[in-house]
């Protein structure tokens, strides 16, 4: 099963990084953070890439051009979608680097965690949709407090949301394509994702550990800190 990665956003909320780079090739530790994506499925044996390139996306060809960079396992095609391309359509337009496979992987460029993928797989496979998403709870920006009349009986910093949403790492059944289209404006996560859950086809895998996105400096901020402190647990490979 090949492992398709969305890697063409501008990234405008981390223009400090990314008014020269993409934004999947921000580094963590010493590695861009879509070489630490594409390690964890490598991890659990899933080996073929389709990168799906759009704002600077040379660099992230020439990355993984150059012989210092590759990994002798991983099969990696790059595939330039468009510059603006929503998310959709740049699923669509490298539909033909899937082969004739039923089933494909999908996720962003901007994201880690320690999903088993394994787990998610079989997951996939016994629910029988024809998506499944990861879902988490991402850690509240704000600290949350419990208030009794006006005094302040608990201090939380920074608790994890009560509520799901989509983390990436998803599964989706070749029919998933039926719903997308090559026009610019085609975004996954509305119309074709929607349309999934009215017709009950839209599985969620449930993930409450480690997630980690990379949407503002400061969350680069934060997970390069977790490197550094040696905290580090999306390097699943690194326990292996």
């Amino acid at each position: 099963m090949k492992v398709m990665i969305l890697c063409g956003g501008r990234g405008i909320r981390l223009n400090e990084e990314t008014a020269f780079k993409p934004k999947p090739m921000v580094m963590v530790g010493e590695r861009p953070i879509v070489w630490h994506i594409m390690k964890l499925y490598s991890h659990y044996g899933f080996n073929d890439f389709v990168l799906c390139l759009g704002y600077r996306g040379d660099m992230i060809r020439a990355y993984f051009d150059n012989p210092a960079h590759k990994e002798p396992q991983w099969n990696v095609q790059c595939v330039n979608t468009g510059e603006s391309a929503e998310t959709g359509t740049r699923i669509m337009r490298a539909a033909s680097f899937l082969g004739n496979d039923e089933k494909f992987m999908l996720t962003y460029g901007d994201g880690v965690a320690d999903v088993d993928i394994k787990k998610l797989v079989d997951f996939h496979n016994e629910h029988n949709k024809a998506l499944t998403v990861t879902a988490i709870k991402p850690p509240s920006p704000f600290g949350v407090l419990e208030i009794d009349g006006h005094t302040v009986t608990s201090f939380a910093e920074k608790q994890r949301s009560k509520d799901w949403t989509s983390g990436g790492f998803m599964v989706c059944n070749r029919s998933v394509l039926d719903l997308l289209s090559d026009d610019e404006k085609c975004i996954f996560e509305q119309g074709p994702v929607q349309e999934l859950s009215r017709r009950g086809e839209l599985a969620a895998y449930k993930h409450e550990d480690f997630w980690h996105c990379v949407d503002t400096l400061k969350h680069l901020e934060g997970l390069n800190a977790f490197h550094s402190r040696g905290e580090r647990p999306w390097m699943v490979w690194e326990r292996a």
